[in-house]
């Protein structure tokens, strides 16, 4: 019977088509897809990576982008001032504008001039086009929602569950305030999302045909995007990492594929290598090489990078000459931290020898010369550098370091410092007066540690830029140190300079950055630069050294909850505070939390012996949701590690993660439901989410608000919204706009009697007729009254003026005022000072505002008022700064004058003491 059985023959291709061979590695779930299409065994047809979209999801899709286009444009020109981070980045484009790339194009195109400063938040914009500038980041945020839509849809999830997604992310109002304004996070979150969707899409055509045009241009697309991520912020470096992961994962598990062969796999290895390492590096060096070509000049930034780098830069550093000898005029910097150069000036330690000060400064400045000197001869006048012979500084060279400026040396002894006081650290100062020789504390031994491997001679005398020394205090054998320790207010807040006896290497090494014009050096001598143009390990550095608290900062353990926002703008009775949509965001935590208990449970029960992993639909979904979750962790854990400053957006990329995940759960919690059922549940999340979103919108767009919705929508105790800015009543605010008041503390100028001290103004706190001012209400604002923005790591601190004072003033009596009157105060100098004064100028006055109008606390605003006394006086009295310095007492003389104002002012004060 079996040999009338006849077998029948496979069925002929159509004409034209080639016969196709049958793949038998296909799985049961791909051959029954391929089926289901009409196609016979072992045919392979599929849409470019993997998405199979129907013309009707695409008319959907342009529905979704017109509404989140609305979303994120809406009003774009609201608020006409500067917003939170736009103080920084505004000011960024402005400077490239300056100069001769994406917010930098639209501002250029638009006819910006880089003139507006960006100065401040609530700064209103003129002569700027902050709409086009906004409409960058904006419209990365619209492009951001059909990206997800198109990831889910290659992920397999069906289009419900992609469009609950674009939905969720185009009413996210974290992502649309962010979006709105000049900052980069948008741009960030627009490549995260791209790179995610292109890896995607390879990992489709890598499983339906290699190495073809399509797997190919998929490859490469995702290597351009890793490099675009990483190139908006190093965050994206999370980014490579996740999509490192994962490519690790799957050629670990083609090496066990038998039917690959070592040969198939080293291609797989070395595309991958290519396109995903070598493209990202490429693109990113390409981003920096237009930024050097564009900002080639010296500007802000630039004292944080290293000499040999700012030589690089026009008008950055001047040429030096290469040796250092004694006679030369020169600049000392420290090598391990970013505190700046040896630098002092004619101000004083307020304790331990109270002698000149000693710091590091970061920005250029004449206080930062020195003199090289003989410390070997009687006295420094007697050693002609012009004419003897010239003398270059060696190893083991005993030399002086004489301040230009102030004309004194560079000085150490056993006192301990006045901040770092211990043992083993001893105070640094500037010691002497003009013709004084000085002392063996005076004296330094140079120890020259590292050279520059490309010039020989660096390694026996210093050079510029390119030899490393110690400098050995002679008398006590400490070594010169310094570290990221700030002085108080009294030393400008520069960093401390000590002398340590037991000093970390790191921290006591120096170079010589400039070399001044020597008699003896000849031009050929000069150095005209340096080859290092890689400041990626200063940038590194500088951004981990971001550990001053922020009023908004957080810590990551709280962003999942949505625990704080971020105060980004508050002026005439609106507020814009970034803020998340509150059900977005915590069902997406809840679908993480969900996750990790179903995936642990489904690991307990596999131990047990069940074969749940069998099933293709737990298979599926536990490869998607796995994918997604790596995502988030990569984006979010690496975090904790981080000791800097951080803020809610920086979950923004992890945020994105987590909202795919919270989809692909109501995708797999909906997989047994009709398609009319998961349409109406999805329809039902959808309005939820735009109603949260409209509950806070007037937090998103800096619209008017009244108190008590204000109040009713601080769900949770710790959203602090300026509520007591917003009026009581809508119809308060239609077709008028209140200014935003400035508060400011009363002051009181005091004395001012003939033959009493100058007049000095000063914070009034009881008020001019002996009242205290009232408390403020109790309220809900952010304590500061305004919103702060990030710290520009990159930009010169406000600095207090520093001058080398040749005048000081003189000790003068303190004389008891028995009445307390409101208006003048007149200075009786003592009678040296009195020979000195020009007739005609009896008093010295300081203007209501210069101190006291900025509502600075009075122990605050002494030091202020006592140097705009002694600028005055140094006009006024004219003599040696050293002479007039004296102790009065227990207090010095600013202090005892600041004191006596204060009992003046506060009587009550003295006499509760």
């Amino acid at each position: 019977m079996a040999a009338n059985v006849r077998v029948r023959r496979p069925a002929t291709p159509p004409p034209g088509l080639p016969h196709v061979i049958r793949q038998d590695h296909l799985s049961a779930d791909e051959r029954r897809e391929a089926a289901s299409k009409g196609y016979g065994p072992g045919q392979r047809s599929h849409s470019s990576g993997g998405l199979n979209i129907t013309s009707g999801e695409w008319k959907l899709l342009a529905v979704v982008l017109l509404i989140a286009t609305g979303v994120r444009m809406f009003r774009l020109s609201k608020p006409d001032s500067v917003v939170f981070d736009e103080v920084h980045f505004g000011k960024f484009a402005a400077r490239y504008i300056k100069t001769r790339l994406l917010i930098t194009a639209a501002a250029f195109v638009s006819g910006f001039n880089g003139e507006f400063d960006f100065k401040e938040i609530g700064k209103v914009f003129e002569n700027a086009p902050y709409v086009a500038m906004r409409m960058v980041p904006a419209t990365f945020g619209v492009a951001t929602v059909p990206i997800a839509y198109l990831t889910l849809r290659a992920l397999d999830c069906r289009a419900t569950t992609a469009l609950l997604a674009s939905i969720f992310l185009t009413f996210e109002n974290g992502l649309i305030t962010q979006s709105r304004h000049i900052l980069l996070d948008s741009p960030l979150v627009f490549f995260t999302a791209l790179t995610i969707f292109l890896f995607v899409g390879f990992s489709n055509e890598d499983k339906k045909e290699p190495f073809g045009t399509q797997w190919w241009t998929w490859l490469i697309l995702t290597g351009l995007s890793l490099g675009a991520v990483v190139s908006c912020k190093w965050v994206g470096l999370f980014t490579i990492a996740t999509v490192g992961v994962c490519t690790i994962l799957r050629l670990w598990l083609l090496l066990g594929d038998l039917r690959v062969s070592p040969r198939m796999w080293a291609r797989h290895f070395f595309a991958r290598a290519l396109c995903l390492i070598l493209i990202p590096i490429l693109f990113y060096m390409t981003m920096f090489q237009l930024h050097f070509l564009i900002l080639g000049s010296s500007g802000e930034g630039d004292a944080f990078m290293s000499s040999e780098f700012r030589q690089t830069l026009g008008r950055g550093m001047e040429d030096t000459y290469a040796d250092v000898a004694l006679g030369s005029d020169i600049t000392i910097r420290h090598l391990n931290t970013q505190g700046g150069y040896l630098h002092s000036h004619a101000h004083n330690y307020p304790g331990g020898s109270a002698q000149q000060q000693i710091t590091l400064y970061p920005h250029r400045d004449d206080n930062n010369l020195w003199r090289v000197l003989n410390a070997t001869v009687d006295g420094y006048e007697q050693y002609d550098y012009e004419h003897k012979p010239i003398v270059y500084i060696d190893h083991g060279s005993r030399i002086k370091l004489r301040h230009i400026v102030t004309d004194k040396a560079l000085h150490s002894h056993e006192v301990r410092p006045p901040v770092s006081d211990v043992d083993f650290q001893n105070e640094v100062s500037a010691y002497g007066l003009t013709g004084f020789v000085g002392d063996i504390n005076d004296d330094w031994v140079v120890e020259i540690e590292k050279s520059d491997k490309s010039d020989k001679e660096s390694s026996k005398r210093l050079r510029t830029l390119r030899t490393h020394f110690k400098l050995r205090h002679l008398n006590t054998g400490c070594y010169l140190f310094s570290h990221k320790v700030k002085l108080p207010e009294w030393g400008f807040d520069q960093q401390e300079v000590t002398c340590n006896k037991n000093a970390v290497k790191a921290n006591s090494l120096w170079y010589v950055e400039t070399a001044a014009k020597h008699p003896q050096l000849c031009s050929q001598n000069r150095l005209f630069h340096s080859i290092d143009r890689c400041p990626k390990r200063v940038m590194w550095t500088t951004n981990a050294g971001l550990t001053d608290r922020h009023m908004y900062d957080s810590r990551p353990l709280t962003w999942p909850r949505l625990r704080r926002g971020i105060n980004f703008w508050v002026k005439d009775h609106r507020q814009i505070y970034l803020i998340g949509n509150p059900f977005v965001w915590w069902s997406s935590t809840a679908s993480i939390i969900t996750y990790m208990i179903v995936r642990g449970f489904l690991l307990l029960r596999a131990k047990r012996g069940y074969r749940d992993f069998d099933n293709t639909k737990v298979v599926k979904y536990d490869s998607l949701c796995g994918f997604l979750f790596v995502g988030y962790c990569m984006h979010y854990f690496p975090f904790f590690l981080m000791g800097r400053q951080l803020f809610l957006h920086h979950y923004f990329p992890a945020l994105y993660f987590a909202i795919l995940l919270n989809c692909a759960v109501f995708d797999l919690a909906t997989s047994t439901l009709r398609p009319k059922i998961r349409l109406q549940i999805a329809a039902v999340l959808m309005v939820i989410a735009v109603i949260t979103y409209s509950k806070f919108s007037s937090l998103t767009y800096g619209d008017p608000w009244t108190k008590k919705k204000c109040t009713n929508a601080q769900w949770v105790k710790t959203w602090d919204f300026a509520c007591n800015e917003f009026l009581d009543e809508y119809s308060q605010y239609s077709g008028v706009t209140v200014p935003t008041l400035n508060r400011t503390n009363p002051v009181a100028t005091i004395g001012g009697e003939p033959g009493g001290r100058a007049a000095i103004v000063v914070e009034d706190k009881l008020g001019q007729d002996g009242v205290a001012p009232p408390e403020d209400e109790q309220n809900t604002a952010v304590p500061i009254g305004v919103p702060e923005p990030g710290r520009d790591v990159f930009a010169k601190d406000k600095q207090k003026e520093i001058k080398s004072l040749r005048i000081a003033l003189q000790d003068v009596p303190v004389i008891n005022v028995d009445e307390k009157e409101i208006s003048v105060v007149a200075f009786e100098p003592t009678s040296a000072a009195s020979e000195v004064v020009p007739e005609g100028k009896e008093e010295v006055k300081v203007q209501a505002g210069d101190v006291g109008a900025t509502g600075e606390p009075e122990d605050e605003a002494r030091p202020k008022v006592i140097g705009i006394l002694e600028k005055e006086m140094e006009v006024e009295l004219g003599g040696d700064v050293d002479d007039h310095r004296k102790p009065h007492g227990p207090l010095d003389h600013e202090e005892a004058i600041a004191d006596q104002v204060a009992h003046e002012l506060y009587p009550e004060a003295r006499d509760a003491e």
